[in-house]
């Protein structure tokens, strides 16, 4: 469903009568496309305190298309600040640049994990969460804040191609910790995932249909599973991308052995997108729309991971990338069910995550959507779906392509150091994000 009020917004009128109101200005936000895969504008690169990492080379390839533009990007080195004083550098650096950031341009503040050690160091890069989440909450016309921590930089040059690109027009306000795993820079960072297999859930439709679909974009050959009561929505979704359909129960306590049989080959990339939603108050909730949510969103999810990690159908060099949600962060009412299969996602991710790489080398990652314009969404009453859209620092919905983006970014080779993470794409919600 078309959103109305972002459309005013983008007209004269629309600006100046929600000024005067005082309402929220959204701005169209810029997504990546084949005729405009980048974004164009000057680099700024700054630093606070004394660090040690060599961008240059990293950013010359992540970074945007150069060009006589304001600038659109501003990264900002600060895995160097190890006391209070130096975050004045932080201050220093960033404030004079703010007002000349294009809009839907990126900020990326890198820092360092913090040392336990060194009880000054571990609260200064602390908080610069705490300042990353504030200046992506007021920073406006569609720019997003993030921040890495990193010790390497040739181990983030995925990530920051990913966060300095139209890719992650609804990511913004999230901290992601680049560690170890091996990182293979693809060929083609056009098509990363070029001769890789890739078997993505519930894609029949709606988000699970757009990661087939951006997967496929970056190369990869796409087997499509969603439930037989489906079949003809996703045989159609996989003639269309060149793929392989596969309708299948996912809940079947076989589901992974036959998954592993019906592959031609071995998996590179497992997406679990498939899930369902039963919502009604605890105190007026059946057992079985408690059980059937928890089947689907959380049991099928470790069933069919246990059986191809262990049967050696996914690989080193694999992804495991899974959907939770920010209603397994933040909460809903009217979702227990719901909310509970989603934050044992994120359970799941941080625990398998370390052992997945050290044994099988594969990283487990997740996205946790926020609120995102689906037929689901299209259906939730006026006011309810207006207030989903604007109670986040870009005041509108997302698209299924920005979890999608998100996916195929966790996905790539180049990111086999990122593992264990749960990255929202939620616009930064003003709730429990």
């Amino acid at each position: 469903m078309a959103d109305r009020y972002l459309s005013l917004t983008g007209t004269a009128p629309g600006r100046f009568l929600t000024r005067r109101l005082g309402l929220p200005q959204p701005a169209a936000l810029r997504r990546w496309s084949a005729e405009q895969p980048s974004l164009s504008g000057q680099l700024l690169h700054l630093t606070a305190g004394k660090s040690d990492l060599d961008l240059a080379p990293v950013l010359t390839g992540a970074g945007p298309e150069p060009g006589p533009e304001r600038p659109v990007a501003v990264v900002l080195d600060a895995t160097g600040v190890r006391g209070v004083e130096a975050l004045a550098e932080v201050h220093a650096a960033l404030h004079p640049a703010l007002r000349s950031v294009a809009e839907s341009g990126r900020i990326v503040v890198l820092g360092a994990p913090p040392d336990p050690a060194d009880h000054h160091q571990a609260a200064v890069q602390q908080a610069l969460e705490g300042f990353v989440r504030s200046l992506g909450k007021e920073i406006g016309r569609g720019r997003t804040v993030n921040l890495v921590r990193l010790t390497d930089a040739r181990s983030a040059e995925s990530t920051l191609r990913f966060l300095l690109s139209p890719r992650s027009a609804y990511v913004s306000g999230q901290v992601i910790e680049v560690g170890g795993g091996e990182v293979t820079a693809p060929e083609d960072w056009d098509r990363p995932l070029a001769g890789r297999t890739a078997l993505v859930t519930g894609a029949a439709r709606g988000i699970g249909e757009a990661v087939a679909r951006t997967l496929a974009r970056d190369g990869a050959r796409v087997v499509c599973l969603d439930v037989p009561a489906a079949e003809a929505e996703l045989t159609a979704v996989a003639g269309r991308l060149g793929g392989v359909a596969l309708p299948l129960d996912i809940t079947a306590d076989d589901a992974g052995a036959r998954i592993a049989d019906a592959l031609p080959g071995h998996l590179d990339v497992l997406v679990h997108n498939a899930g369902i939603t039963r919502d009604r108050r605890l105190v007026n909730m059946p057992a079985e729309r408690w059980s059937s949510v928890l089947d689907v969103n959380l049991a099928s999810v470790l069933r069919t991971t246990d059986v191809l990690l262990s049967a050696g159908t996914l690989g080193a060099g694999g992804r495991i990338v899974a959907t939770a949600s920010i209603a397994g962060l933040a909460g809903n009412a009217g979702q227990t069910n719901y909310a509970a299969s989603k934050a044992g996602i994120v359970g799941l991710v941080r625990s398998l995550g370390p052992r997945a790489l050290a044994e099988y080398g594969v990283t487990v990652n997740a996205v946790a959507p926020g609120f995102i314009e689906t037929r689901m969404t299209a259906a939730v009453p006026l006011f309810i779906r207006e207030a989903g859209r604007r109670m986040n620092s870009l005041a509108q919905g997302g698209a299924p392509v920005d979890v999608a983006e998100t996916t195929a970014w966790f996905a790539s080779p180049g990111s086999g150091a990122v593992n264990g993470q749960v990255v929202r794409v939620c616009g930064q919600s003003l709730l429990g994000a």
